[in-house]
């Protein structure tokens, strides 16, 4: 595609904004190429400003489950900005909020919002270690919970920190029960995506999750769900409830803010309580529970709640993802597709992808390939073999069927 008039945007915003863009998967380092700028969306389409239509499924990173604008989201979140923008204070919204969270997560009987999924997880973190008086984190290989200090390799990082959170393979049991047994009474909590969506999408194997649950009561440690991808995305619950385990803490945002940014982390009362200013734990935020958020929020989960839409897009999403399957048989591409719900991503290789190290193990330059071969087309997926792709309420079968035949035409010649 022509993409002088994105060189041309990105270049000036490398000027003014360090690497020119505010958030590092943007840049579309992983894929080459300067970003496509966008400036406007409706439903399943997002449009650039060369005046380009894409059918979008990176859709917010995940955070727009009913699609682009919805009208009902958008006629809420404008009403609520003619009465308040910002309160600063208490409202009878939050309370409305956190009581239709409560109600659709079995595990969460407490509730604090936040401004993001990554403050989110930082109260979930800081609340474990002061429940269990230790100092340890078990995490992931893959697994994002956010710019958080503790779980990033990054310069400026301290040491002291770092050490502090100890990593184990995705879908490796055996790893997290000698990890625990080298750290006994050692380790505050362990913080699991419940369906890895930041290395591309990875399954939870049988009995992994369930068996976390069961090393965590043994040993008196706090599991924690970081259900920021997952929460509401399945069904109008958190992919807990269709596993039928109760995390002692569940961090939660995207589809929750609407399309505006939030967070939330809940729990049970016994540890949520410990938060200030009832407990000693402190949390606080300017825009924590803001109006503006909230209304929006409280729009789309209304929204979800009475439409049901969860069996439409998982249909449509099974439809996109075994019509790719069967057009790479027809053309000779080893890939593999990790989908559930309304949740897909592709891999180009022969071998099953059930954690970060096999996932590495992909053709990272066929996708590269396949990517703006995408874009040539019409087509937006999440720029990154590393991320996942999502489908929501607003896509077609028009967009299905357009997608596929966009596919076939770039496997021709991939």
């Amino acid at each position: 595609m022509d993409t002088g008039l994105n060189k041309k945007l990105f270049e000036e915003a490398s000027f003014y904004i360090p690497g020119g863009v505010n958030s590092p998967v943007r840049a579309f380092k992983s894929v080459g190429g300067p970003p496509v700028f966008m400036v406007s969306a409706k439903g399943s389409k997002i449009y650039s400003y060369d005046n380009k239509e894409f059918i979008d499924y990176c859709l917010g990173w995940g955070a727009l489950i009913l699609g682009h604008s919805q009208a009902s989201v958008v006629k809420t979140v404008k009403n609520q900005a003619e009465k308040a923008i910002l309160l600063g204070a208490a409202t009878e919204q939050e309370t409305e909020f956190a009581k239709m969270i409560i109600s659709a997560i079995d595990s969460i009987e407490q509730l604090r919002l936040t401004n993001s999924g990554t403050e989110a997880v930082m109260v979930a973190i800081r609340l474990s270690r002061a429940f269990t008086k230790r100092k340890k984190i078990i995490k992931f290989d893959g697994c994002y919970h956010g710019h958080v200090d503790y779980f990033l390799n990054s310069p400026g990082i301290l040491d002291d920190l770092k050490k502090h959170t100890l990593t184990c393979s995705y879908n490796n049991l055996q790893e997290v029960k000698k990890t625990i047994k080298e750290n006994k009474n050692n380790i505050a909590g362990i913080i699991v995506e419940p369906v890895a969506g930041n290395t591309g999408v990875i399954l939870p194997e049988k009995g992994f999750l369930h068996g976390l649950k069961n090393l965590c009561r043994e040993n008196n440690i706090l599991l924690i769900f970081d259900e920021v991808i997952t929460g509401f995305r399945f069904t109008f619950e958190g992919y807990q409830n269709i596993l039928g385990i109760k995390p002692d803490l569940t961090c939660l945002g995207k589809i929750i803010g609407g399309g505006l940014p939030i967070g939330a982390c809940g729990g049970k009362k016994e540890i949520m309580q410990m938060l200030s200013p009832q407990g000693e734990v402190f949390h606080a935020g300017t825009f924590a529970g803001n109006s503006m958020s909230v209304s929006a929020g409280l729009s789309t989960l209304n929204i979800l709640r009475n439409t049901n839409p969860y069996k439409k897009i998982e249909d449509f999403t099974r439809q996109l993802c075994e019509g790719i399957k069967s057009l790479g048989k027809q053309f000779n591409i080893e890939l593999k597709i990790n989908y559930i719900g309304s949740l897909f991503s592709i891999f180009f290789t022969k071998s099953p992808v059930n954690d970060y190290a096999s996932a590495q193990k992909q053709d990272i330059e066929k996708f590269k390939k396949f990517y703006h071969g995408l874009l040539n087309e019409g087509i937006y997926f999440s720029p990154s073999c590393f991320e996942s792709n999502f489908i929501s309420t607003s896509h077609s079968q028009k967009d299905i069927d357009k997608t596929l035949q966009a596919i076939e035409k770039i496997f021709k010649i991939l």
